[in-house]
């Protein structure tokens, strides 16, 4: 909110954001309240202001709506004053981290590693959100991307005063001398993108340093953007015809986004793409790291990943001894892969379960009780 109150709050921003930040300041949609550019003075200048805060995930265990609140210990001071500005849209922060968590988890459920998380609210990552490796450049990127999907679905769906469809796909347009036209209810991916922005970090000085080197906070901070792309590059068109007895005289079309499961699977092909970059904190950097800019939509990480095979608690890291694995896959879940050429164990595992279930008039369903013995192959 900050290019809504006093100049003397802004902070250098790229000039793509800065022009979709003047976009959005024409939206009748988006009015700026005294109560909430108080709110955003005093958390600039809270100590933390310049730190680029993941604390927030741990909303994800707060309770119902009753526990929710700006003083939940996993807020930033800055975050705090942001949310007593708007407490409304803390719930659909919530709902971002939860998607987040629960998109990641399913992404990496057959991998080595597998999106584990904490009981630490203010680390609900362990280490992975400090290691600057390809699975951090993951988090940031779903992480953000999480937030925009929530808050932009609770703008469609009306459970915001603040925002709504996006109007600027409202009343005609389109391309008429093909038969369609704008209408119903496009999703305002805008407000969602301004507020994640807004809400995950601050934007530095050369924050897309390409050639000069990445510091940890701006590899975050460029992961985090590309996220939010992802909400972009992921929306569909959808129509729908008018006209006499069926016929599609007339179509009413609107954008939409993509369910989140197909934004983590675009993210996933991110992740495996991601580019190494060099760490601007190294006093050499080897011709080699002297890569080409990087695109905005590709994620980006310092340090390579660990094996993730071993037990290691100082790094957070839980191994993948024990893990369930498949025999018969050549993927990342095969037996081989997962147990890191240690082996596995195989037992035999009795199911039960109802079957041959049949219709008896009347009334009540009768089953017959069904044993079946499978194997289970778990890692060494």
């Amino acid at each position: 909110m900050h290019f809504l109150c006093s100049r003397r709050f802004r902070h250098e921003v790229s000039a793509e954001q800065r022009r979709q930040e003047v976009e959005i300041r024409k939206d009748s949609s988006l009015r700026a309240d005294d109560s909430f550019c108080a709110a955003w003075r005093t958390s600039s200048s809270h100590p933390g202001f310049r730190k680029y805060s993941s604390m927030w995930l741990g909303v994800t265990s707060g309770g119902g709506p009753e526990r929710l609140s700006c003083g939940d210990p996993a807020l930033s001071g800055r975050q705090r004053a942001l949310c007593r500005g708007k407490p409304f849209l803390l719930p659909g922060v919530r709902d971002g981290a939860r998607l987040a968590v629960a998109e990641c988890q399913n992404q990496f459920r057959l991998e080595r590693w597998n999106c584990s998380t904490t009981r630490n609210p203010a680390a609900v990552f362990g280490h992975e959100l400090t290691s600057g490796t390809k699975e951090t450049a993951f988090i940031y990127a779903v992480m953000a991307a999480g937030l925009v999907h929530s808050i932009t679905r609770s703008c469609s769906q009306g459970n915001m005063t603040e925002c709504g469809c996006d109007a600027r796909l409202v009343g005609g347009g389109g391309a008429v001398e093909e038969g369609w036209h704008w209408g119903g209810c496009s999703d305002h991916i805008r407000f969602g993108t301004w507020f994640s922005r807004r809400f995950m970090d601050v934007s530095e000085k050369n924050s897309s340093t390409g050639r000069v080197g990445f510091t940890l906070s701006t590899m975050n901070q460029h992961n985090a953007e590309a996220g939010r792309q992802a909400i972009e590059m992921t929306m569909s068109t959808d129509c729908r015809c008018h006209g006499i007895s069926g016929s599609c005289a007339v179509k009413t079309c609107w954008r939409s986004m993509a369910p989140f499961q197909r934004v983590g699977a675009y993210l996933k092909e991110r992740y495996e793409r991601s580019v190494q970059v060099s760490d601007r904190a190294r006093r050499k950097t080897r011709k080699k790291d002297q890569r080409r800019p990087v695109d905005k939509h590709e994620l980006i990480y310092l340090n390579k990943s660990p094996n993730y095979c071993l037990e290691d608690r100082r790094r957070g890291i839980a191994g993948t001894r024990g893990r369930r694995c498949n025999r018969t896959s050549t993927g990342p879940d095969g037996c081989n892969l997962l147990c890191c050429g240690r082996g596995y164990n195989t037992h035999v595992v009795r199911n039960i379960q109802r079957c041959e279930c049949k219709f008896v008039w009347c009334c009540y369903v009768h089953c017959r009780r069904c044993e079946s013995m499978n194997d289970m192959h778990t890692c060494k």
